[in-house]
C-alpha cells in the first residue's frame, strides 16, 4: 500500500476546503487535498454572501475569481403576494463588502482547485476517503480508495473535514445528530433562461415566497442559465404525484410571477430532490481533526449562508491548524467552537423566524423601518460576528419584539 505524510490532510476541494488549502500553502504547510468527484462537478450552494468576499481576498484567491466574470450579487429580493423587500448590501448596518457573485458552482470551484494547482497545492480528485484512525496524539491514518480500487494511506498531523455533503468525518467517527431545525426538502434544478429580462431585473437573486412555509429561489448566472429551486416542508413534497419533471412543473405553477417566465423551458437536468437537508453534530472539533463548513452544520438554503460559512470556519480552522503545526497553544474549544457556533446561532434564529412567520411580517411590513433593515441586511450580508448590530446581539429576542409591534401595528390600522 501506498503510504504519503503531510502535515495537513483536507478532505473536500469546494470552497472550504480550497480557503484552508490556500491559506495552509501560504504558510508553508506541506498540504494534501483528496476529493471525491472530479471537477468540474454539479453542486448546490450557489449564492455568495459578502461576508466570504474577506476570505477569498485574504487567502488570495479573489482576483482569479473576479477574472471569470460570474455575475455579481448587490443584494436580494424578497416576494409575497405582490409585496417586495429587497435588500441592498450597500445599505447596511455593518461595515464591509457591498457585493458578491452568483455562481454556477461547477465553474466557481474549478476555478478554485485551478488557482491552486498551478500554485502547487497537491489536489487529488476521485479519492474516496474509507476509513480513519487517531493515536493519542492526534496524528491520523486515513485510507483512501481511487477510481480503480486502488487503496493508500496517508499519516497527517492534522485533518480539515471540508467534505460538504459528504460528511466524512461525522460519519467515519459517529458525530451526527438531528438538526433543530424544522424537516424541510428541497427540488432544484438548472434552465437556459431564454425569457429573461433585460437589465437589472434580469440579474436578480428573488426568493418567491409561495406559501407560509414554501419558497422559490431564482439565481440568474452571467452565462444565461438561471438555477431553480422549490423549499418546502418533506411530507408536502412527498405528496406530489408524478415523475420528478411533472412534480417539477406543479411546484413551479405555485409562483404567478414566475411561472410564464420558465413554464415552458425544460430542465437541463434533473430536477434533484434533497431530502431533510439540514444536519447538525456532536461536536465541531476533535483531537488532530476539525469539521468546517456543511461537514459541520448546514441550516437551510432560505439566506444563502452555506458557502459563507463554509469559507469563515475553514480559514478560521486553517489558522489554528498552523498555529497548531508550529508548536503553538491553541484554544479550539472558545476560538473554533464558541465563535462557529455564535455565528451559527444568529443565523439558526433568522431560519427558525423565518418559518414561523415573523421574519417574513418584519420583511413585509408597510412601515419599512431604514435603521431596522440596515440591520437586518447586515446579517443577511453574513456579518454574524458583529456584536455593535443588535439584531446580532441581541437575535434571540429583537426579532420576536419587533414581529409582535408589526402585529399590533397591523391590528391597530385595521
Amino acid at each position: 500500500m501506498k503510504k504519503t505524510e503531510v502535515d495537513v490532510l483536507i478532505i473536500g476541494a469546494g470552497p472550504s476546503g480550497s480557503v484552508a488549502a490556500a491559506y495552509l500553502h501560504q504558510q508553508g504547510c506541506k498540504v494534501k487535498v483528496v476529493e471525491k468527484n472530479s471537477f468540474p462537478r454539479f453542486v448546490i450552494g450557489e449564492s455568495l454572501l459578502p461576508r466570504c468576499m474577506d476570505h477569498f481576498q485574504e487567502v488570495g484567491l479573489l482576483e482569479p475569481l473576479k477574472d471569470f466574470g460570474f455575475e455579481e450579487k448587490h443584494g436580494a429580493r424578497f416576494m409575497k403576494n405582490g409585496n417586495v423587500c429587497h435588500f441592498d448590501f450597500s445599505k447596511k448596518h455593518t461595515d464591509g463588502w457591498n457585493w458578491t457573485w452568483q455562481v454556477p458552482r461547477a465553474d466557481f470551484d474549478k476555478v478554485l482547485t485551478d488557482t491552486l494547482q498551478e500554485r502547487g497545492v497537491d489536489i487529488a480528485f476521485q479519492q474516496e476517503v474509507i476509513a480513519v484512525s487517531f493515536d493519542e496524539d492526534g496524528a491520523s491514518q486515513t485510507q483512501v480508495k481511487d477510481a480503480n480500487g486502488q487503496v493508500q494511506e496517508i499519516s497527517a498531523r492534522h485533518i480539515i473535514d471540508s467534505s460538504g455533503y459528504g460528511r466524512v468525518l461525522p460519519r467515519l467517527l459517529g458525530l451526527e445528530k438531528p438538526s433543530s431545525l424544522s424537516v424541510h426538502s428541497s427540488m432544484f434544478t438548472h434552465v437556459v433562461d431564454t425569457n429573461r429580462p433585460a437589465g437589472k431585473e434580469g440579474t436578480l437573486i428573488t426568493f418567491d415566497v409561495v406559501r407560509d412555509d414554501s419558497w422559490i429561489w431564482v439565481i440568474p448566472f452571467s452565462n444565461g442559465i438561471t438555477s431553480l429551486g422549490f423549499v418546502g416542508p418533506t411530507a408536502y413534497l412527498e405528496s406530489l404525484d408524478g415523475s420528478p419533471e411533472e412534480r417539477w412543473k406543479t411546484l413551479l405553477e405555485h409562483s404567478s410571477y414566475y411561472a410564464d417566465r420558465f413554464r415552458d423551458t425544460p430542465p437541463l437536468f434533473g430536477p434533484y430532490e434533497i431530502k431533510n437537508y439540514s444536519k447538525a453534530v456532536t461536536k465541531l472539533y476533535g483531537k488532530g481533526f476539525v469539521l468546517t463548513g456543511n461537514s459541520a452544520e448546514f441550516l437551510d438554503p432560505v439566506f444563502s449562508s452555506g458557502v459563507t460559512f463554509a469559507t469563515e470556519s475553514a480559514l478560521r480552522a486553517a489558522t489554528l491548524v498552523a498555529h497548531e503545526l508550529k508548536g503553538e497553544r491553541v484554544d479550539w474549544e472558545n476560538d473554533y467552537r464558541k465563535y462557529i457556533e455564535k455565528g451559527v446561532g444568529v443565523f439558526r434564529t433568522y431560519v427558525k423566524e423565518w418559518y414561523t412567520g415573523n421574519l417574513q411580517k418584519i420583511f413585509f411590513h408597510e412601515k419599512e423601518n431604514p435603521v431596522i433593515k440596515q440591520q437586518i441586511c447586515a446579517v443577511l450580508a453574513g456579518y454574524v460576528w458583529d456584536d455593535t448590530n443588535p439584531f446580532v446581539k441581541n437575535h434571540h429576542r429583537l426579532v420576536k419584539t419587533v414581529a409582535h409591534i408589526v402585529d399590533l401595528e397591523t391590528t391597530q390600522a385595521t
